[in-house]
């Protein structure tokens, strides 16, 4: 397995807002901060995932670190998506904590699997059973769970649709010992969200409560 290096910022928190500047790792950023994203850093994932670092959003919080992944099948990406660690030393009150986790993750479907009722809530299933899996407690969860559809017309009219589901959340992660998270176990459970959405068998015993669809759309090309 390779350790985490640090590929999408939110709305669900403004992720679509990054920007250049990495002060993450910065010599002026606070012990605490350094010490989460170093615990990022050292964090062993499953080898189909690459994690590397990208760009963070500077405009929701004092320090952000992201990271951008792509659940990778050869030279074929299943899903993609990014987690940013936000910090703010003063606290926030919307967060009730001094961190917060937001994140992006995206995959293609089938488009009758797209039309399925119960698909927002399966995904969402997916976020909170993966935490719920590894143990680890947040508060304040939130995030959108939205599918679109692609029909092509013309001279594309060829191309079968194409139907994507985007899970955006943002949750505050509880304080362990000496007020550092556990980040890398928030970015394991993110791979392992990762994962499911893209189609992988779960890396060990998974959590019964949470419901697996049949079926996703073959691997796309990147």
């Amino acid at each position: 397995m390779a350790a985490a290096q640090g590929r999408l910022s939110d709305g669900a928190g403004g992720m679509d807002d990054a920007k250049e500047g990495d002060r993450n790792a910065s010599s002026d950023a606070p012990p605490l901060f350094r010490a989460a994203v170093d615990a990022l850093r050292a964090a062993r994932l499953r080898p189909q995932i690459e994690v590397e670092p990208t760009r963070a959003p500077q405009r929701l919080a004092p320090f952000a670190y992201a990271l951008e992944a792509a659940v990778v099948d050869g030279d074929q990406d299943l899903a993609d998506g990014r987690l940013v660690l936000l910090h703010d030393p003063d606290g926030h009150d919307a967060w009730r904590g001094t961190f917060r986790l937001v994140t992006l993750v995206r995959a293609e479907l089938e488009p009758e699997m797209a039309a399925d009722p119960l698909l927002p809530d399966v995904c969402w299933s997916w976020l909170t059973g993966a935490l719920q899996a590894r143990g680890l407690a947040c508060g304040e969860p939130s995030g959108t769970v939205t599918r679109a559809s692609s029909h092509y017309f013309g001279g594309l009219a060829e191309r079968p649709p194409a139907s994507q589901i985007e899970i955006r959340a943002s949750w505050t992660p509880r304080e362990g010992l000496g007020g550092v998270p556990d980040t890398a176990g928030h970015l394991a459970a993110w791979c392992d969200l990762l994962a499911q959405v893209a189609g992988l068998p779960p890396a060990g015993p998974g959590d019964a409560s949470v419901v697996s669809l049949p079926q996703r759309r073959g691997p796309q090309s990147r």
